[in-house]
């Protein structure tokens, strides 16, 4: 024990002497004897303290206090060792200082207990968080002993209440914000959704109430009592709006208690207020308590709802009395109204509306004001406003606001009524109804759905509630309106009594009844109008006159009197300046004012003020007073939107024009006005089919209504016409103007459009190839021509039409002969000036002597140079009409420069021969688009036309010219050809590719883009390449480019002669043939495609239009050759001479061919000619003299005629198989042996000649020459597997093969023999019918016969190359009726259907 005390002693030493350590281990020498020593611990834990070996030394000092727990030294030292730690230990601390301040209390050492609480609050305040400040506030709260014991020494209840109410409210704020961080960023989270369930939920369990409470309780400051009053009920209301529906009656209970409070002790706390007014449920303003407003006034003067207080109490609606305020004066005192002028009112309440969005009750108010003041409008957005606001308060507070909302639907439904009535009157319906429902005897209501009824003259339903509301709530303005239905319903006399028996109750003083006293007279006037419509009754200046001129005594502002008072000057008075002003007035006041809107746009039309008829329009559209509701027996308005479509459809704002034209239909669908209208508006928008439906309404409305009802209808005919035009359809369209010309034969506009319409029909007849068509069109475009030039000479489009319908037949030159020289002469010659055709005749010396001139030849380049003459001339003549328009001059010269142009490729071609005289049109052509130029320097088609014209005579203006209309408009695919074309003649073949492949990415449609591409490949080579842009430029070309007909045939005749394979069947000739057709209708002069289409028939076997064709050919070259004696239209003369003479021998002439192959070979035996095409037309001639001469029976001249051939070919083996045919069929012995011979030397020459070995055979048959056929049997089974023979030539074997198993049966029978051969060629041919064919014949079975049909149909075209007479010998052989039928209706030439039929 002496030791424990020595140890103890000594650690005590050491600690007085901060040696720790020392005293660490006198300490613990001391625990290890007593670990219940209370000063050891306390030593140790102190010197443990001191080394900060903090969680040892609480160990020392928690074992000192629990060896003595009332001890205060071992607390003291743990809240030494806490303090050292700051806020990491501080909920430690907290129970120790409590634990601590209590051991003091019990002692009553106050001092000692307030510094622990001191210290403990202090470290808390300072750097524990605010939960934890917070619970040592909570130890000096009331109920708690150490506040009892330290009261007075402790901060105050309130001060530590407001301090706890503080930290709460910084606790929830950040709780508030950080849930709705986190939560807002969930899948399908609202933001607004979200605030509410997290203020819900911190504010549902929040102790913010009860601590404002215990503040107010405690503190002894007014202001802070005050300040916290607020905030109660500000939290109180926050939890309102937040908790569930079900939970706020009691809450509200609570608001509301708090508010009202506030209230009665007058502290301004604007939501206290505005509770206590907006969440008063009256149903009128009356019900409010004035003083309780006028104070809301005093207290917030800023407040938006104060704004519209004090204009609502000082206005004339108010329900309550003025106030008036007292004014002191330096000399004396007396008392001043204080009051504010309308337009100050106005200004206030409408800035405490703004000021204010959510009160409910400002809007409520203003809603009523802008009644008072007429405007509906305002009062419908207003009350609309209104109403959602108090929908959103009812939700947010729970009360209905049912008297609220019923005021306000009123409000809504009084102004609906007014405003675009009656495009509102179901709505306002459904809101009077709906309070009708609640409040049957709500006179408002009732008198809204009489309005209503009055609107819809429904009169008698209309006075049934206005007697109603009468009857609830007696009013003088009910009566007027009763009385006025009365009259409305043509109880003019009642209506008029009643309504003037109303006057003496109105006074124009009142403002209240100022303007119902104008309306009375004015109605009174109408009565009075509408009891005696006579004349005089309505002059009558004491009658109806009167009471409008009272009216407006009354009021100035009353728009219905303007307006009858500008129908009487204008229908009675005569005085179109005062109605003009009175119309103005009335629809200035007010735009329902329709009547006067009508007569104003009327007024404003005749003189063409359109923008002044558009914001007539405009405004009466936008008054909503245009269409009925829906059941109304009121027709609706239609006139301002057709107004509307009018002015928009002179400004060309077509797509307005249609929706307003359209609009004016659904009010009026038999507005025949409308309906051509919106036709003219479709159709400038390009919407034809649409545009070409609404004038067939007008025109079925026309038939209906009659035109007694709607007058001239000849315009919408007209439009039509007009439409059908655009479409295309050139024949309805000419139809269409007949008709308008039948009733206004001098309708300058119709005739023109049926001229230009017929002449359209030409171009376009010309383009799709029905000549015929466009011949018929132009015809009757000249009988227009002519009427048109009786009656109107000068008009610019006459002539240019003629000159357009002459250049027709320069076009179609295959009707050349049908061109009406003396229509056109007189036409040109009738009153005018002859001497002004010579207009650039020093350029192409062309007038009116040229061209009576070139009348005077019969042959077709005679005629044609006339019709090109007539056509510069009619141009000419088009451009002295035009002199004083310089854009009308402008295309008058251009279309004069083509004219020019045109002459020039009709007498020259397309490239001439460059003397002066044969670039006279083309220089006239030059000036012509230069003159156009300068007149509209802007168009590209103009410089595009200079770069055409002037691509021969200087290609460096054309290439300018080309340049400069590609600048102005570089999505014009024709010039980018042109472009194309331009370098290609100058030899850049790359710039004329990189062109032509532009215009091809511009419109990939334009042909010409092809032509030039294929034109391209074809001087670099590229044959095949040049063919298929050749046809592809055909196929998507009209019918009149003779450049692309031209080269397309041209290319395919060069595939034709270069592979003549590729041309299977004559199908594939029909395309060429048509272009060539095309070509020869346009071009009757070019010999060469003429004698190319006559070749490409001759292949088609059209062998009467072969030779006809070749015979005009060989007339022509012979005339020409006899002009000129040219070697080379020689040649040409004699190849076409043999040509003609194969085509004769086709058709089975066989004189007139040998003598054509005889005249072929004269005219080319001039050595002069060799060459190539030279032996080719002589071997022909050679090969066609002696087939004719063969058919004739001269065989010794054809046997000549063949050895001229074989001499002409050296040896052709084709040649000696035709000739040896022929020595066979001389049937004499020499002449057969030497067909034999030459076959066998052929055969030895030529060993795979198929055409030898089989005429070999065949003789050897005939000769019955067992050892011939022995020697060629084998070649003949080598050609029977050979792949290169044509279906001919394998049936021709099959046949063959056939007879020898016939006649040479061998070891088998003759039948097997046969059966064996055909088997055969089944075997090696399964996919052509003729061994099947063979074996059907050789058999009783049906099958091998059906089985030949279907191979038979698969070969059959276009599938194949089976002939037709094939595929009849296949239905043939089956021996079935329908199948022999088949077999005839295939080829009726054919005997073996004819033969199966037979035997059916």
């Amino acid at each position: 024990m002496s030791a424990s005390k020595a140890a103890l002693k000594a650690a005590k030493g050491a600690l007085d002497a901060h040696d720790y350590e020392r005293a660490i281990e006198n300490a613990t020498k001391v625990l290890q004897e007593d670990p219940q020593s209370y000063h050891a611990n306390v030593f140790l834990g102190l010197a443990l303290e001191k080394q900060s070996r903090n969680d040892e030394s609480e160990k020392a000092y928690t074992a000192a206090t629990a060896v003595k727990p009332n001890d205060p030294l071992a607390w003291q030292g743990l809240i030494s060792l806490y303090e050292q730690q700051g806020a990491r230990l501080l909920h430690r601390y907290h129970d120790v200082a409590v634990r601590l301040a209590h051991l003091f209390m019990h002692v009553d050492d106050k001092t000692r207990c307030q510094t622990v609480v001191d210290k403990y609050t202090d470290l808390a305040r300072n750097s524990g968080s605010r939960s934890q400040y917070k619970q040592s506030l909570e130890m000096l709260l009331p109920g708690n002993d150490l506040y009892d014991y330290l009261q007075g020494r402790i901060p105050h209840p309130s001060h530590t209440y407001a301090r706890l109410s503080e930290i709460v409210e910084q606790d929830e704020k950040e709780r508030i914000n950080h849930e709705i961080g986190q939560r807002r960023t969930r899948l399908g989270a609202r933001i607004d959704q979200v605030t509410v369930e997290v203020k819900r939920e911190v504010l549902q369990n929040s102790d913010l109430e009860t601590l404002y409470q215990h503040v107010i309780d405690w503190t002894d400051d007014h202001e802070t009592r005050r300040l916290y009053d607020g905030k109660l009920l500000q939290h109180a209301y926050d939890t309102l709006v937040a908790i569930p529906v079900a939970q706020k009656a009691s809450k509200r209970e609570e608001v509301v208690r708090l508010a009202r409070g506030l209230v009665i002790l007058k502290h301004p706390f604007l939501l206290a207020w505005k509770i206590s007014l907006e969440w008063h449920d009256v149903e009128g303003i009356e019900e409010l308590d004035v003083g309780l407003l006028r104070e809301y006034i005093e207290f917030f003067p800023e407040d938006g709802l104060a704004k519209v207080l004090k204009g609502y109490l000082e206005s004339e609606i108010s329900v309550f009395p003025k106030q008036l305020s007292i004014a002191e004066d330096d000399e004396n005192e007396e008392a001043q109204a204080s009051s504010l002028t309308a337009e100050d009112r106005l200004i206030l309440m409408t800035d405490g509306v703004e000021d204010s969005p959510s009160s409910i009750l400002a809007r409520r108010i203003m809603g009523e004001y802008y009644l008072h003041l007429d405007e509906y409008e305002s009062a419908a957005e207003t009350a609309r406003k209104g109403r959602r606001q108090a929908a959103l308060e009812a939700k947010m507070s729970g009360l209905p606001f049912q008297n609220i909302i019923d005021a306000i639907d009123l409000i809504l439904g009084t102004a609906l009524v007014q405003h675009q009535a009656p495009r509102h009157h179901p709505e306002a319906n459904s809101l009077f109804e709906g309070v009708l429902a609640r409040k049957p005897g709500n006179s408002s209501a009732l008198v809204g759905i009489g309005l209503i009824f009055e609107e819809q003259e429904e009169f008698e339903r209309a006075m049934g509630f206005l007697v109603r509301a009468e009857r609830h709530t007696p009013s003088i303005r009910i009566r007027c309106e009763a009385a006025w239905c009365k009259a409305l319903n043509g109880e003019y006399a009642t209506g008029c009594s009643e309504l003037e028996g109303c006057l003496p109750s109105l006074s124009a003083s009142d403002p209240r009844t100022k303007t119902l006293k104008a309306q009375t007279l004015y109605r009174i006037g109408m009565c009075m109008w509408n009891m005696d419509d006579s004349k005089a009754s309505r002059r009558d200046r004491n009658k109806a006159y009167a009471r409008f001129i009272s009216s407006l005594q009354v009021d100035m502002n009353f728009a219905p009197s303007y307006t009858s008072l500008g129908i009487y000057y204008t229908d009675y008075a005569k005085d179109k300046g005062r109605a003009r002003k009175c119309f103005q007035k009335a629809f200035e006041l007010s735009s329902s004012e329709v009547v006067a809107a009508e007569r104003l746009a009327q007024s404003f039309a005749k003189t063409s003020e359109w923008d002044l008829v558009e914001i007539v329009a405009q405004r009466v559209v936008e008054s909503g007073k245009l269409r009925p509701p829906p059941g109304s027996k009121r027709k609706g308005i239609s006139w301002p939107f057709a107004a509307l479509g009018v002015v928009q459809l002179t400004n060309q704002d077509y797509p307005n024009s249609i929706v307003s034209f359209q609009s004016a239909l659904r009010i009026s669908p038999k507005d025949y006005y409308s309906w051509v209208g919106l036709g003219e508006s479709y159709q400038f928008s390009g919407r034809y089919i649409a545009a070409t439906k609404a004038f067939e309404q007008a025109q079925q409305l026309e038939q209906e209504l009659g035109a007694e009802v709607l007058g001239d209808t000849w315009f919408s005919k007209y439009m039509l016409a007009n439409v059908k035009r655009e479409l295309g359809e050139y024949d309805a369209a000419i139809v269409g103007y007949e008709e308008v010309l039948a009733l206004r034969r001098k309708e300058y506009g119709v005739s023109i459009a049926s001229l230009q319409t017929l002449i359209e029909s030409a171009w376009h007849n010309l383009e799709l190839g029905f000549f015929g068509r466009a011949i018929e069109s132009v015809q009757k475009a000249l009988n227009v021509a002519k009427d048109l030039s009786e009656w109107r000479k000068d008009a610019f489009n006459l002539w240019k039409s003629v000159g357009d319908l002459c250049s027709v037949y320069t076009y179609i030159q295959s009707y050349i002969d049908e061109f009406p020289f003396q229509d056109i002469r007189s036409l040109l010659k009738d009153d005018f000036d002859l001497e002004s055709y010579n207009l650039l005749a020093e350029f192409d010396d062309m007038g009116w002597a040229a061209f009576e001139a070139s009348a005077t030849g019969d042959s077709a380049a005679s005629v044609l140079e006339c019709c090109s003459f007539a056509a510069i001339l009619a141009q000419k003549r088009a451009v002295s009409c035009c002199a004083p328009d310089p854009y009308a001059g402008a295309v008058a010269w251009y279309n004069l420069g083509w004219a020019e142009h045109r002459a020039h490729v009709c007498q020259y071609g397309e490239v001439s021969s460059g003397t002066p005289a044969s670039l006279r049109y083309l220089k006239a052509s030059v000036q012509c688009f230069k003159r156009a130029i300068e007149l509209e320097a802007g168009n590209s088609d103009f410089w595009n036309a200079l770069g055409i014209v002037t691509t021969q005579l200087n290609p460096r203006v054309a290439q300018h010219s080309f340049v400069r209309s590609l600048y102005i408009n570089d999505k014009n695919a024709g010039t980018w050809t042109n472009l194309g074309i331009f370098y290609l003649i100058e030899g850049d073949v790359q710039l004329a590719n990189d062109a032509f492949t532009r215009a091809q990415s511009v419109d990939p449609d334009h042909a010409q883009a092809w032509l030039g591409q294929g034109l391209l490949a074809a001087q670099l080579g590229e044959t095949a390449e040049a063919r298929n842009l050749f046809t592809h430029a055909f196929e998507i070309s009209n019918a009149s480019a003779t450049q692309i007909l031209r080269s397309y045939a041209f290319s395919m005749l060069d595939h034709l002669l270069s592979s003549p394979g590729a041309f299977k069947d004559n199908a594939s000739l029909l395309q060429p043939l048509l272009a060539l057709r095309q070509l020869s209708k346009l071009s009757v002069s070019d010999l060469l495609s003429s004698h190319i289409r006559s070749l490409f028939q001759e292949r088609t076997g059209d062998q009467a239009n072969v030779s006809q064709g070749l015979m005009s050919v060989c007339s022509a070259l012979e005339a020409e050759y006899e002009m000129s004696e040219s070697s080379e239209i020689l040649a040409r003369f004699a190849q076409a001479k043999a040509d003609l003479s194969r085509s004769l021998l086709a058709e089975g002439n066989f004189d007139s061919a040998a003598d054509n192959a005889e005249t072929a070979l004269d005219l080319s035996a001039d050595d002069d000619q060799a060459g190539t095409a030279r032996d080719k037309t002589r071997l022909s001639a050679y090969l066609s003299a002696g087939l004719a001469r063969y058919y004739q029976g001269s065989m010794d001249r054809s046997i000549e005629m063949f050895k001229g051939a074989l001499g002409a070919t050296q040896e052709d083996p084709d040649i000696i198989c035709l000739l040896s045919q022929v020595l066979w069929a001389k049937e004499g012995d020499a002449e057969r042996s030497i067909a034999r011979d030459q076959l066998l030397q052929c055969i030895e020459k030529h060993p795979g000649h198929v055409e030898t070995t089989l005429l070999l055979s065949a003789i050897a048959v005939l000769d019955d020459d067992c050892d011939t056929i022995d020697a060629v049997f084998d070649d003949l089974q080598q050609l029977r597997s050979r792949d290169d023979l044509s279906p001919q030539q394998h049936q021709q074997l099959g046949q063959l093969f056939n007879a020898i198993a016939t006649l040479y049966p061998g070891d088998q029978d003759q039948s097997s023999a046969r059966m064996s051969d055909a088997t055969t060629t089944v075997m090696l041919r399964p996919s052509q019918p003729y061994g099947l064919t063979q074996m059907a014949g050789l058999t009783d079975d049906t099958r091998p016969a059906e089985t030949a049909v279907l191979t038979a149909v698969r070969k059959a075209p276009p599938r194949g190359e089976l002939s037709a007479g094939d595929l009849s010998e296949a239905f043939a052989g089956t021996r079935k009726g329908y199948d022999a039928q088949r077999s005839i209706m295939l080829a009726p030439w054919m005997s073996s259907g004819w033969k199966t039929l037979s035997k059916v």
